[in-house]
């Protein structure tokens, strides 16, 4: 007997490790130490040097002084780089005082976190929790650019707007719509919504309702076409050194080829690359997007009528979106990689398992950002070959990610194959109609599997 009790025990030991490993971090005491954590690392690294928060102070902060003194509002009476809901974001810091500015901007992104961490772990569904340590891991590796752009504001919003589409759609609508007044991606979400929902039709009336009583505002003030701005102001910019098809020519220029090189845009506050070819390069990038984009959208009504569910096709045409508005931009800057968390997010809720490989794939893209920028961002400038090699691979995640995306949307999936799907039934402050608890919008059953 006593020979046999000892292999018992010694199998039971690892099991234990595990399970209360996995119930630490289950607790709400570890979610908020973890988050509180992830943003004071993320927002001291930022405030180091002031690298990763010169677009705060240098840019931002004199948008918000001019329109409170009035002398120029950008959006109103001032041509703007961003859609006019960006100057509520843009002003709030102001409410710590000019010289907090930069502090206030920190508060208003931690508070926006909060916000969205809460509505994702309240409930502590297995795969919701998991979810959220992702997402913490995704800010960390991704560093200071995550809390340093108005897209850290729109991807707070973006992450509530999903979770709240099967609880509470017009809710969710109207905040995917202001998140896409702030900043233009969230409409990409708000298209795969109309694709893969039922209740498409809702959800462009609400949309439009929303979108209507945002420019209202502007309007009534004497806009005009200040209002739309944003569009014409992105048109005859060159090609950033960070995007996708700027590659070509930064290994031309590191290897310093005749015509090719980085230069600075003061009008724009951007680095630039030049060289023969750019100028095409760049006019067909736009073209491009459309295509791709009119693609995927394709390929997620093809797989709306074939019998996929919701779940399957809301976070994976999100995601193939997304991507896609990153992969084939002209600009892309370090920034709009916090684009891709709010897709992996709501994939990892609803389909566990299933979202792990562009779970990995966008952290690894989030890694790799942050080799390059802001504190090695000089190395890129010159640039070093070894820093451009970094952005190469960098880059072609993008495209990973993209395929990834629109090879899930190709495969041929019923709702069978979605039986371990999980929508929530509550979601922080809302609460799914008691009368169908275990049925998801498309009316497809689901049950809950631990990640």
């Amino acid at each position: 007997m006593g020979m046999d009790a000892a292999p018992i025990s010694a199998s039971a030991t690892p099991a234990a490790g595990p399970g209360a490993l996995r119930r630490v971090l289950a607790h709400p005491l570890s979610l908020w130490i973890g988050f509180l954590l992830v943003h004071l690392v993320i927002g001291a690294l930022a405030l180091h040097e002031g690298k990763g928060l010169g677009d705060v102070y240098f840019v931002y902060k004199p948008w918000a002084q001019m329109a409170a003194q009035g002398t120029e509002i950008v959006g109103v009476n001032a041509d703007w780089v961003y859609p006019f809901g960006a100057l509520v974001p843009v002003m709030l810091p102001l409410l710590f005082g000019v010289d907090n500015y930069v502090g206030g901007w920190l508060t208003l992104v931690l508070l926006l976190d909060a916000a969205a961490f809460a509505t994702l772990v309240v409930g502590r569904d297995p795969r919701r929790l998991t979810a959220a340590w992702w997402w913490l891991g995704f800010l960390l590796l991704l560093g200071p650019i995550a809390v340093g752009r108005l897209d850290s504001v729109a991807a707070a919003l973006a992450i509530v707007g999903l979770l709240w589409l099967a609880v509470h759609e017009r809710a969710a609508v109207v905040v995917l719509t202001v998140a896409t007044w702030i900043k233009v991606w969230p409409a990409a979400i708000l298209v795969a919504a109309v694709v893969a929902l039922r209740s498409r039709r809702h959800v462009v009336v609400v949309a439009a309702v929303t979108t209507a009583v945002i420019v209202a505002v502007p309007l009534i003030f004497g806009a005009g076409m200040h209002l739309l701005s944003f569009i014409t102001m992105q048109t005859g910019r060159g090609v950033q050194i960070e995007a996708p098809v700027s590659t070509f020519w930064m290994w031309q220029a590191a290897f310093h080829v005749p015509g090719a090189a980085v230069y600075y845009d003061s009008q724009l506050i951007t680095f630039q690359v030049s060289g023969a070819g750019t100028e095409l390069a760049g006019s067909l990038m736009n073209p491009l997007l459309a295509i791709t984009c009119l693609i995927v959208a394709l390929l997620g009504i093809r797989a709306l009528h074939r019998g996929t569910p919701y779940t399957r096709i809301l976070p994976e045409l999100s995601l193939a979106i997304v991507t896609a508005l990153i992969a084939f931009n002209k600009v892309g800057s370090p920034q709009y990689v916090t684009w891709l968390a709010a897709p992996v997010v709501i994939g990892l809720v609803y389909q566990g398992r299933g979202f792990r490989t562009p779970a990995i794939l966008v952290l690894v893209t989030a890694g790799l950002t942050q080799v390059f920028y802001p504190f090695l961002y000089d190395y890129l400038l010159v640039p070093d070959p070894g820093m451009v090699a970094v952005l190469t691979v960098r880059n072609l995640m993008y495209f990973v990610i993209l395929g990834w995306a629109i090879g899930a949307l190709w495969r041929h999936r019923h709702a069978d194959d979605a039986v371990f799907d999980t929508v929530p039934s509550r979601v922080w402050p809302f609460r799914a109609p008691v009368a169908a608890p275990a049925a998801a919008p498309n009316g497809f059953a689901t049950r809950e599997e631990t990640p």
